[in-house]
């Protein structure tokens, strides 16, 4: 089967649960509910909230932006396949959906390492944290926050849809650039060189990165009170969690790629693969919104307002 005879991707791992796929359409779409209502009150909370405006809360609602764009990027079409048949998907919209989940998952480990930046300024250089984290800076962050993943998945994206193929079945419950690259005719050595860089430089940058502030912040934190250790124990903890869940989601679906999926149970091969897409764009408001006492007070008031005006 050539390239050009290639125009749609059969999701292979989608399991027949019959009768089940309704109960598991209404969770999902609860679940998807679930995250949009969540971080688009985090949205609203900093963004009305002049309070808010520092640096922190900022880069916590960038990343529920981030986790809006994700979740938009892959809910309609899974909410669609679970009730199908068939589990199809057109070439153009495998790949508009590969550009969508990855940058996702790049952008979101650039947000926390960037808010791991701010996080180790304000307690290893608190003096000079106004005059570091700016609002300029915070803008430019953000700006390349976006960019960066971008350009590199861009990058990925074009050297898969250049591949000649021969099949269309993808183990997988979304397209994924890995996958069709098994289903290459040719060579993939250059797709594996720039995979491998891109993987570096958008997950394992961060990752030693964010293990270099903490390791910094911990030192600190060692010759201080119990009060500051308090402190920043309170702020550092959700960045924490959020940050190893995402880098085992990542590496799960890294290694689901990477496995012959056929040798594993369908039901926790499925799990593996929605653990990615599902987890951090629910935890990120769930533990800021309980975590934080401010962001927490501000949610509260506005749906006391709301209630008031109903």
């Amino acid at each position: 089967m050539e390239n050009d005879t290639v125009f749609h991707f059969n999701l292979t791992m989608y399991v027949n649960i019959g009768f089940y796929r309704y109960p598991a359409f209404v969770v999902s779409l609860m679940l998807f509910a679930i995250i949009l209502f969540a971080n688009l009150a985090i949205i609203l909370v900093v963004s009305l909230e002049r309070t808010l405006h520092e640096p922190m809360y900022l880069f916590i609602a960038l990343l529920s932006v981030n986790s809006l764009y994700g979740s938009t990027g892959f809910f309609p079409r899974f909410l669609l396949d679970l009730l199908s048949d068939t589990h199809l998907i057109s070439r153009p919209a495998c790949f508009t959906q590969i550009y969508i989940i990855y940058t996702y998952a790049f952008q979101e480990m650039t947000i926390l390492s960037i808010m791991a930046y701010d996080r180790y300024v304000a307690v290893c250089d608190p003096l000079h944290h106004h005059n570091k984290v700016t609002a300029k800076t915070v803008c430019r962050l953000a700006a390349f926050a976006w960019m960066c993943p971008a350009f590199s998945t861009g990058l990925g994206l074009y050297l898969a849809i250049k591949l000649p193929l021969c099949g269309n079945k993808l183990q997988k419950i979304y397209c994924a650039i890995w996958n069709i690259a098994k289903l290459s005719c040719v060579s993939t050595s250059t797709n594996n060189v720039v995979g491998i860089l891109v993987s570096v430089i958008n997950v394992i940058l961060p990752l030693i990165y964010v293990l270099y502030t903490y390791f910094r912040i911990i030192l600190v934190c060692r010759k201080s009170s119990t009060e500051f250790k308090s402190k920043v124990f309170q702020t550092c903890l959700p960045h924490t969690i959020l940050f190893v869940s995402l880098s085992f989601s990542i590496f799960c679906d890294i290694a689901l790629s990477r496995l012959n999926v056929e040798n594993l149970n369908p039901l926790f091969a499925l799990i593996l693969s929605l653990e990615f897409v599902l987890i951090p764009p629910l935890l990120n408001p769930l533990i800021y919104g309980l975590k934080l006492p401010e962001i927490q007070r501000n949610i509260f008031k506005m749906l006391s307002c709301l209630n008031f005006q109903i």
